[in-house]
């Protein structure tokens, strides 16, 4: 039995869509009455809509003043990614030490798709097959609260429209960057693996942060993750990544 999609269900889609069109900028302020009467549905779904938006991270809401719907700034990829590179940088040292012959096989599958998608210019098929890779990657570590956690860190900021494809790379470049991280795996090399996502996460957390980059909040100057690699991936051992 299918669930039953209610009014405020409705709400919050066309409200959530209406901000990664542009529809409603970054930064613009909405009333619960205008968004209500905007939608033509009584003020109680737009409200419960709002806080389900707020708990994703696409708006504030300001006391006695309404709705503001929130960007992604500088801040907000660079601690997203931070913590994306002590996370999936050792899983994926991890996974290239312990991979079955049935898990490389799988991933080699996900870069299969990623690449008939992206001859294609099948935007939605090849996001789709990224996320998994990078979820099987994080799988053989068998370790479900970090997956999770990876998987809300993307949200967190994907959600808010954040995307690096054709803005600053297309998909082509993209997979490039997975190539060789698939590869060393079923290498079984840790240290080249860990090293190509890596730069993959570097490469793709730097453009974000161009591109969300203002004169009140620029973008850091490059060499921002070293301090990460130098004492949090492999305690002790970190600069090796690099060797």
């Amino acid at each position: 039995m299918a669930a039953r999609v209610t009014t405020t269900d409705r709400v919050l889609a066309s409200l959530r869509e209406s901000i990664l069109s542009g529809e409603f900028p970054a930064g613009s302020l909405h009333s619960i009455y205008r968004l209500a009467d905007l939608l033509e549905v009584s003020r109680t779904p737009v409200r419960e809509a709002v806080l389900r938006l707020a708990d994703l991270g696409l708006v504030t809401i300001e006391r006695n003043r309404g709705v503001r719907i929130r960007g992604v700034s500088v801040t907000d990829v660079r601690s997203v990614f931070e913590l994306r590179l002590m996370i999936e940088v050792p899983a994926t040292a991890y996974a290239a030490a312990y991979a079955t012959d049935e898990d490389v096989c799988l991933l080699e599958a996900e870069l299969d798709g990623m690449r008939d998608a992206a001859a294609a210019g099948d935007e939605t098929a090849f996001t789709v097959h990224d996320r998994a890779l990078h979820e099987m990657i994080g799988a053989v570590l068998g370790n479900q609260r970090a997956q999770h956690e990876v998987a809300a860190l993307r949200d967190s900021i994907q959600t808010r429209g954040a995307s690096t494809l054709h803005r600053s790379r297309g998909m082509p470049e993209i997979l490039d960057e997975h190539v060789p991280i698939v590869t060393a795996i079923a290498a079984r090399d840790a240290v080249a693996a860990a090293r190509h996502m890596e730069e993959h996460l570097v490469s793709t957390a730097t453009l974000l942060m161009a591109q969300a980059a203002t004169a009140d909040d620029p973008a850091p100057e490059a060499g921002w993750a070293d301090r990460l690699r130098r004492h949090l991936y492999v305690p002790g051992e970190g600069a090796s990544l690099r060797e």
